[in-house]
């Protein structure tokens, strides 16, 4: 069942996403608005709720970033409605100027940041272990261990954070987040949407209110730091000699691996749910007739420095081991658990359990690339052949999102990029400390996201910059979430990123649709004699519509279209269409005559242009202009 179809149930079990059971869990604790911008692997805790926002009456939306995303949210918070914003972990980096205020001045309801983290990297620049955001912020950190949890835990946090009128922060891991669990639903109240605020001297955060804010929340702090200890989630299980202290994720893989390893009757567990601020009357509990301790967590020795200042401080004189056994870097395993639970608890590990299983089977190589018909394919392929012909020193400053695959062979046109927004910022600097040629390439959604501030100050301080925006209209990566730029939708007003280039003072702003690729060449060329010329930044907006949203379309408009085949007597094997524009959808036969797979093409029609003797054709006849109009 759909995520929407389980908006009007009130019981029953149901195989839930972690993240649309931390979605249900804010519903049954009467959330009324949520704000978020997209991030893997946060996305789908908004999505669930945009789905189910017009059934149940409550205010969703998609912001232009993280901090405005945690300002709406917050705003709901603060007069009087519970609210949630959710971001990946370095979405939380955007937000850290209101977070870190938002914990001083306090809240009238519900509000809470939830934190998906990435461990392993799947789809972000770094592994940051956003619970040292709590600490840093005083704000508590809360953490589920599977799907299942998710929910009453989301649940909850919420009745946590009204209690004590106080931000809390949820984290999870992609594993969380990602995996699927039973959930038992229960009831969704009716949502109060609209509240009442009240003018307050702590919300004002000048340096006099700032102050006695900071005393407030000292205060507070104790009163959380007491309540954690009889949190329902946190519990001591087993008995044993051997303490092992499992927060979050951490917890369900000590519990199979003590099984596992035959010492659960030697070991007593820990279960973390809070692991900031750590349950100090809890943690010393549980170390009562103990000899030693384990700590296991996911990334950082957050909760392992915790443990080791608590027991110093009251003279606990036990040791305690952690990451020197589990490892810091990337995601845990049930083997970097089971092995560091073994060499702990001094048993052997069966020698199979070392062995990795091989298969012998050779799997053809898989590249990440663009998606068949993807608008960028044609013009990295161009602005590639055009660096080279021309030959210009260049230096491409790339971003976060789709284009970045442009990394890759046979690209390889992204020399730098570090985060939301870098491509100008970075751009922009690389332009006045080198006599190369800089060309930032960043996506619609992330220039309205971070994009604006950089490209402000390369006008106003005339850096010689040639910035790409790839305008696909629409948060592709992360799920074709709306962006500003979206034109598609008759509910929200769509912003020309043309039209916002000149408002700030951008002499030279081109549109250039990239599978017009003579007219991408012509265009990139007058960029660069104009930024030369001129020594001021030029902007070029490269737009058409992402491919899986043209093919969605057109399928459910009932429009036709047709894919293209090769004539292999004009096909001249010059691989032009296979290595250098590098399309999915084509590939080589032993010939070196080029194929097309009709399962993957999209019918885009890009590599018609490509081919230099015009043996690239349609598979059958179509109505090419009535197909053109969902591309643009």
């Amino acid at each position: 069942m759909s995520f929407s179809s389980l908006a009007r149930l009130s019981g029953g079990r149901h195989f839930l996403l972690g993240n649309e059971a931390i979605a249900r869990g804010a519903l049954e604790a009467g959330l009324g608005v949520a704000a978020a911008y997209p991030g893997t692997p946060s996305s789908e805790i908004v999505e669930s709720l945009m789905s189910v926002k017009d059934i149940l009456g409550i205010y969703v939306e998609w912001s232009v970033n993280e901090k405005v995303a945690f300002e709406t949210a917050y705003a709901a918070a603060i007069a009087g409605v519970k609210s949630l914003t959710a971001m990946k972990h370095v979405g939380l980096n955007v937000a850290a100027d209101p977070f870190m205020s938002a914990a001083y001045t306090g809240v009238e309801e519900s509000f809470v940041i939830v934190t998906a983290d990435d461990p392993s990297m799947h789809s972000s620049q770094n592994e940051q272990d956003n619970r040292w955001f709590g600490v840093h912020a005083f704000v508590p950190v809360f953490e589920p261990y599977d799907a299942t949890e998710a929910k009453d835990l989301t649940k909850a946090v919420f009745e946590f954070s009204s209690r004590f009128k106080h931000p809390v922060l949820l984290r999870t891991t992609t594993r969380v987040s990602h995996t699927r669990g039973y959930v038992d639903l229960g009831p969704i109240p009716e949502p109060k949407v609209k509240g009442k605020f009240n003018k307050e001297d702590r919300y004002v955060v000048v340096p006099a209110n700032a102050r006695r804010n900071k005393q407030r929340l000292l205060q507070k702090w104790k009163e959380i730091s007491k309540a954690v200890n009889e949190f329902p989630f946190n519990s001591i299980q087993g008995d044993g000699k051997s303490l092992i202290v499992a927060s979050g994720l951490a917890y369900g893989y000590v519990r199979e691996a003590v099984k596992y390893l035959g010492v659960e009757d030697k070991v007593k567990i820990l279960k973390l749910a809070t692991t900031y601020p750590l349950p100090r009357d809890l943690l010393l509990k549980s170390v009562e007739d103990v000899e030693n301790v384990l700590v296991v967590e996911e990334l950082d020795p957050l909760v392992e420095k915790e443990v080791k200042s608590i027991l110093y401080d009251e003279g606990v004189k036990i040791p305690v081991r952690g990451k020197d056994l589990v490892g810091m870097e990337f995601e845990l395993t049930h083997y970097r658990v089971r092995k560091a639970i073994a060499e702990f608890m001094g048993v052997r590990l069966l020698s199979t359990d070392s062995t990795p299983l091989t298969v012998d089977v050779k799997l053809p190589p898989r590249p990440p690339t663009f998606c068949p018909g993807c608008p960028y394919r044609p013009f990295f392929f161009e602005l590639r052949r055009f660096l080279t012909q021309e030959k210009l020193p260049y230096i491409i400053s790339g971003d976060i999102g789709c284009y970045s695959l442009a990394y890759n062979p046979p690209y390889n046109l992204q020399d730098v990029t570090i985060e939301m927004g870098s491509s100008i910022g970075v751009g922009g600097g690389l332009s006045v400390v080198t006599e190369d040629v800089v060309i930032a390439t960043i996506g619609d959604s992330t220039f309205y996201h971070a994009g604006l501030p950089p490209l402000v100050n390369a006008v106003w301080l005339r850096k010689p910059l040639i910035t790409v925006v790839l305008d696909n209209e629409v948060t592709a990566m992360t799920g074709h979430q709306p962006a500003p730029s979206s034109r598609r939708d008759g509910n929200l007003q769509p912003i020309l990123i043309e039209e916002v280039a000149r408002g700030i003072g951008v002499k030279f702003v081109e549109v250039v649709d990239p599978f017009d690729i003579k007219k991408v060449r012509e265009v990139l060329k007058k960029a660069v004699e104009y930024v030369k010329t001129n020594r001021e930044p030029a902007v070029v907006v490269v737009r058409r519509r992402c491919a899986l949203e043209v093919v969605r379309d057109l399928t459910r408009a009932g429009v036709k279209y047709v894919t293209f085949k090769v004539l292999e007597d004009k096909c001249i094997g010059c691989g032009i269409c296979y290595d250098w524009f590098s399309c999915p959808a084509i590939t080589s036969l032993s010939n070196r005559k080029a194929s097309i797979d009709p399962e993957l093409c999209v019918g885009c029609a890009a590599c018609v242009q490509v081919c230099p003797t015009k043996a690239i054709v349609p598979s059958e006849e179509y109505d090419q202009e009535e197909v053109e109009k969902y591309w643009r």
